[in-house]
């Protein structure tokens, strides 16, 4: 069955295969967070984004291959939940932006910055710094080669609108310009879009919403 990126809290992954990358998507926990695995084709190597919650659901889905590493996006505790348990049965390393690693409680082996890249075996993501729903969010971006970048975001960026900013607006004002400026500026129309909750979507399907959502302020 084709991708859809609709996944539900007790409900099966839903899996986008790609040509050299496979990423399964699940819904953990009482926030309905979305969790990505990704592979490698040609290593079978596997990344975790988010280790947010249910580590049986999570380890099940890893398998008996392990994974290398995991990638928390941001601080907020609903995306980490799980991420001490699933450390303690795979032995991999952490990554997480810098800005927000001292908020996370499970040491970050590997403090990420803007433009820095992560390989799941032979696939490189690229790391996006975006400030304003928190200080170190970082959204990951994979530039497939056969076909068009998919962007896994956090709570930066969801259908219809950026992640919440808590009604600052100055904080408001940083993360849509970031997303604006890190995402949208620089990604196309086709780039799929992974977030920290709910339904997928594209920049394409996005894009002609940014002045209404400045205007709105959240």
């Amino acid at each position: 069955m084709a991708y859809t990126g609709a996944v539900k809290v007790g409900g099966p992954a839903d899996v986008h295969e790609l040509t050299d990358l496979i990423i399964s998507k699940v819904a953990v926990g009482p926030m309905h967070n979305n969790a990505y695995l990704l592979r490698c084709r040609a290593t079978d190597e596997q990344l975790l984004i988010d280790a947010a919650a249910e580590p049986h659901t999570l380890l099940g889905l890893i398998g008996d291959g392990g994974i290398a590493s995991v990638v928390t996006t941001h601080r907020h505790g609903d995306h980490w939940g799980a991420l001490r348990e699933v450390v303690d049965a795979t032995g991999a390393r952490t990554y997480a932006g810098r800005y927000d690693a001292e908020g996370i409680p499970v040491p970050t082996d590997v403090p990420v910055e803007d433009g820095d890249e992560i390989r799941v075996g032979r696939v490189p993501l690229t790391a996006v710094h975006l400030v304003g729903h928190t200080p170190g969010s970082i959204a990951l971006v994979y530039d497939d080669p056969h076909g068009h970048p998919h962007v896994f975001t956090g709570d930066c960026l969801f259908p219809g609108g950026v992640g919440n900013t808590h009604d600052d607006p100055t904080a408001f004002a940083s993360l849509i310009g970031d997303v604006e400026t890190k995402l949208f500026g620089r990604l196309p129309d086709e780039t799929w879009v992974y977030p920290g909750h709910g339904a997928d979507t594209t920049l394409g399907a996005e894009r002609p919403h940014l002045a209404e959502w400045r205007e709105r302020g959240w």
